[in-house]
């Protein structure tokens, strides 16, 4: 069955993450997504890994096809505007006023298809002191929030060791994505998408890390729940329990023989249960310390607590959860062989989402793509040979 985009085109022009992330989510929700890239390629494929394919240039890149063209070669623009004559989006994440330099701006590609939802990715937006400072997601990191909460209460700041903000974008951008394609089958009319990473990433952190700062006025202020550790070690490893509730508390404590610490009027309340958590934790720590991590989620689950196991990266695709929902696929690569990776999250049982073909080598579709623009034999070979096409890797 088609996916819930098919029959949808995307020129995707941004490079390394946010951009391409966003474009791989319509890709495998059947959209016809073309990477147009320089004739370097994406600087993501650079990054380790086989025949111009680094793993993750190989994952956020999947279902999709490559188009090389050199915009500062004859005819490089003229042919990417006749790409965009019939495409439904447009995504850059260059840094603000560098489509209009090259001439490929909202305005300019708009005028020329007025139903195109043109996305502009940036770190900062389009305005103000840091509006045209190069950026990466550490510096979003330490900006938004994010990096002070990860020390608060515990140590200095420190970075979250996954993209947090490169992948809120990206999904925050699919969403809105779509959302313009469904306005502009109301209306007829496209539009320009702007989002910034610094603006995803706060509202993405505000609902409980920026609680504090929420109601504003003297005394209405909510007191932050001090941040706690939630890892334990166990006879053979780590496992995570979470016990914030009274009833999940109380399941515990029967759980590993405890019943006394319900006697605690420390601990008699959620509200207790907060305020001392970490008295309440110490004692989870040091019992949890005496079996292993299975005997306790046996346990625990009996009681209905919550809790899970801390996984290592090389045994996640051994997990019998992630086995049993298919989590994780294997296929072979035509150039880069046996892979690894995540199939799609979402499941739809009328338009499934599928991960429609490997990520594509540098400039593999190029002629593909062109000759169903409408590009003659002649004219290709015309772009081949003044070097705007590029060389098929």
């Amino acid at each position: 069955m088609p996916g819930a985009l098919d029959g949808f085109r995307v020129i995707d022009f941004s490079q390394v993450i946010a951009g391409p992330l966003a474009t791989r989510v319509l890709a495998d929700q059947g959209a016809d997504v073309v990477k147009v890239e320089p004739p370097s390629g994406d600087i993501l494929r650079h990054m380790g890994g086989i025949a111009g394919l680094s793993p993750t240039f190989a994952t956020v890149n999947r279902s999709k096809r490559s188009l090389v063209l050199d915009l500062k070669k004859n005819g490089g623009v003229e042919a990417l505007m006749r790409l965009v004559a019939n495409a439904d989006v447009f995504v850059q994440n260059s840094r603000p006023g560098t489509m209009e330099r090259i001439g490929i701006g909202s305005r300019r590609l708009r005028e020329h298809n007025p139903r195109l939802v043109y996305v502009s990715i940036s770190g900062f937006g389009e305005t103000g002191p840091y509006a045209h400072k190069r950026v990466y997601d550490p510096i979003v990191q330490g900006m938004s929030g994010l990096c002070e909460i990860q020390g608060a209460g515990t140590g200095p700041p420190g970075l979250v060791r996954v993209i947090v903000p490169d992948k809120v974008t990206a999904l925050t951008a699919a969403q809105n994505i779509t959302a313009a394609l469904l306005a502009r089958e109301r209306t007829g009319v496209g539009q320009h998408v702007r989002l910034s990473m610094l603006d995803a990433v706060i509202a993405f952190v505000w609902p409980e890390g920026m609680a504090y700062h929420t109601f504003i006025g003297e005394g209405r202020k909510i007191k932050p729940v001090p941040r706690r550790d939630l890892v334990f070690q166990t006879l053979d490893g780590h496992m995570i329990a979470s016990t914030v509730a009274h009833r999940e508390f109380s399941g515990f404590c029967r759980a590993v023989g405890k019943p006394e610490w319900l006697e605690d009027p420390r601990f008699s309340t959620t509200a207790g249960l907060v305020a001392n958590a970490s008295a309440r934790l110490e004692l989870m720590a040091e019992v949890l310390k005496t079996r292993t991590t299975g005997d306790w989620l046996e346990a625990l689950d009996r009681e209905d607590v919550p809790c899970g196991p801390v996984l290592t990266r090389d045994h996640i695709h051994e997990n019998a959860q992630v086995r049993e929902n298919a989590i994780l696929v294997e296929d072979d690569h035509p150039v880069a062989g046996r892979m690894r990776q995540p199939r799609p999250a979402e499941r739809l049982d009328e338009t499934p989402s599928a991960i429609s073909r490997p990520a594509p080598t540098l400039g593999q579709h190029s002629e593909e793509v062109l000759r169903e623009a409408g590009f003659s034999a002649a004219e290709i070979a015309s772009l081949r040979e003044a070097g705007t096409l590029g060389a098929v890797q």
